[in-house]
Order: structure tokens, then sequence, then C-alpha cells
């Protein structure tokens, strides 16, 4: 018995000339295409961090100059001069501001998120009557301006209280919440899923030992989220330190003392930029620790009802 083979045809050649000529145009044009796409994209980036950097590069050039080549054409400093830095940290009164600011961003933060979280778990996870209404007295609170009512506040911590010339009615206030941080703890505990709170009290736990146990674990990212929000806004904050500690300078902070620095040394750049760098330096240092925790509690904060 035979067998027969039967030749098939040869396979038509994929790499040949008139492949290459006919696939080459189209190749070249979408790898054309990507390579402007990565141009653009990354000359946008670089325009963007150039526009946030370059104050900040001012700044740290002009605070290492002299007095005379200060806010001049010069943008290079002639002689790089860091016993500025010095100078200012051993003026009279930065260390008192210093120490002012450092116990009123700490403290007032720590108020806030132990006052926040219960009661953004009790908006968010509990089922009672009112529960609606009190969200909408937080979300009013956040609309409301403090202007509005800062008069009847600051009669009643000088006439009542008799607290004013410290920080104690900046602080106080933080343990009672804060209704955006209340409001951005909520949204993020409502991704929270239900079921983790329900096996938690099968288990025997109670409200409490829930909240402490499971929920502020998982919420991690949200209250580091919130405790930033507060830092930077208790240590950036002037109006408030302008109102009730403006008349006793051993009560200042950094943001209404720098005012008073500039003005003692207005003819003094390099000086008050070194100031103004030294006020700065903590707010970015705690941010670029922070910001993997900062922008996920941000970013997993949702919009639910």
């Amino acid at each position: 018995m035979t067998n027969t083979v039967t030749a098939r045809p040869p396979a038509p050649a994929t790499n040949g000339p008139a492949a290459t000529a006919s696939r080459s145009p189209a190749a070249r044009a979408a790898r054309r295409k990507e390579l402007l796409h990565w141009i653009a994209v990354h000359s946008l980036g670089i325009a963007a961090a150039l526009f946030f950097v370059l104050p900040f590069v001012f700044i740290l050039l002009t605070s290492l100059m002299d007095d005379q080549q200060a806010l001049t054409s010069a943008l290079w400093p002639r002689s790089w001069n860091w016993d500025n830095y010095s100078k200012v940290w051993q003026a009279p009164g930065f260390l008192t501001w210093w120490r002012n600011t450092l116990l009123y961003a700490g403290l007032g933060t720590l108020l806030t998120v132990l006052s926040s979280v219960p009661v953004a778990y009790a908006l968010a996870k509990f089922r009672f009557r009112g529960r609606r209404i009190a969200m909408m007295l937080v979300v009013s609170a956040m609309m409301l301006p403090p202007q509005v009512v800062i008069v009847p506040m600051y009669l009643f911590w000088a006439k009542q209280m008799h607290l004013t010339g410290t920080l104690w009615p900046l602080i106080i206030p933080m343990a009672f919440g804060d209704a955006f941080s209340i409001f951005l703890l909520r949204q993020f505990l409502l991704t929270i899923p239900d079921e983790y709170l329900d096996a938690a009290k099968v288990d025997g736990c109670g409200d409490l030992r829930t909240l402490v146990r499971i929920v502020i674990p998982l919420a991690k990212p949200g209250i580091a989220a919130v405790a930033l929000f507060q830092f930077f806004y208790c240590w950036n904050d002037y109006f408030g330190p302008q109102i009730y500690a403006s008349d006793n300078p051993a009560a200042w902070t950094l943001s209404y003392g720098l005012e008073s620095f500039k003005d003692n040394h207005h003819t003094n750049w390099n000086l008050t930029m070194a100031a103004t760098l030294l006020v700065m330096a903590p707010v970015i240092a705690v941010f670029f620790f922070a910001q993997k925790a900062f922008i996920e509690g941000v970013t997993l904060t949702g919009v639910k009802g």
C-alpha cells in the first residue's frame, strides 16, 4: 500500500518587501502619533510643575541673598547667606509663634478627629428619626461663613469666658466637631460595607467597640485626609488669631506673627523670604510624607446619599 503525500502550497511570505511596504506607512504613522502624544502630555506636565515650583525656587534663592541683591534683576545669589535662617530663628517672638502654632494645629487636629468620627459614624451607619435633618444641619453649617457669627462668638468668649488674648477660643470649639470633617468622614464611611459591622455585632461587639475595632481601622485613609485638612487649616489660619489673640503677642501664631515680622523687616526681603519658607516648610513636609494617605482618603470618599 502506497501512502500518497500531497504537497501543500507554501505559505505567503509575511516579511517580504511587499508586506513591509504595505505596513510601514501605517506603523510609522502610529508611532509618530504615539510620540507626539507622549511629548504633548509630558510638556504639559513639565509646564504645570514649573508653574507650581518656580515660586518656591524664587523664595529659596531670595532668602539666600544679601540685603543689597534681594528683589533686584539678579536672580542667582552672589553669595549664599545661610545665616539668614538663623537670624530669622533668633528673631524676637519667632520661637513663641512656632510653639503656639504647633499647639493650635496639633491639639485642634486631635480634637477635631476625636469629635467628628463618632458623629460621622452615627450619620453613616445608624438609622434614626431626624437623620436627614441632622445631615442637612451639618451641610448648612458648612455653608455658613465664620464672619457671620464672629461678633456673638467674640462677645461670648470675651464677656462670659474671659479667654480673649489666647488661642483657646479657637481650640475649644473643635472638641464639638467640625462640619466639613463630619461630612467628609460620613461620605467615606458610607463606602464601608455594612456586612463588616453586622458580623462584628454578631460576635458580640457593641456600637462603641465596633467603631474602635472595625470602623476606625478601615477608615484610616479618610481620617488621615480629615486630619491633614484640619492641620493645614489651623497652621495657615490668620483670621482666628487676628480676632482673638491680636492684643497679646505671646499668643500669636506663625501666620499672624509673619505679618508683624514683614512690617519690621520690610526692607530686608531676604529675611522675609527666609521666614516665609520656614513657615511653609512643615506643611510641605507633612504633605510630602502623608500624600499617599491624603490622596487615597479623598479619592475613596464617595458621594452616596
